[in-house]
């Protein structure tokens, strides 16, 4: 399975920001199972990894790796945008039973 490397900025610790960090965690804890790497960038904290980004808004979510490069802008609630948007290969869970 591949690894996503995803980069989340939201802007300060807010009921707002929480709520659009909330999709994205979920997809990655469900959807990637522990293939990934999230990191939540707060742009009043750091601002210059937002500045070497170039985010213009908030949220905005990056999928590094794998390639291509992908930019999500605004609204993360959407469970089937993110994946579409971030280009997130979903594996269907299996029904393994035995015979």
């Amino acid at each position: 399975m591949t690894k996503y490397v995803l980069k989340l900025y939201i802007c300060g610790h807010t009921p707002r920001s929480e709520h659009a960090a909330e999709n994205p965690r979920r997809i990655c804890e469900e959807d990637l199972q522990g293939q990934y790497e999230l990191r939540v960038v707060d742009v009043l904290e750091h601002p210059q990894l937002a500045e070497d980004e170039k985010i213009m808004a908030t949220p905005t979510v990056i999928k590094k790796l794998p390639l291509p490069l992908r930019r999500l802008i605004g609204d993360l609630t959407d469970r089937e945008k993110v994946i579409l948007g971030l280009d997130i290969q979903v594996t269907a869970p299996t029904n393994e039973k035995g015979p």
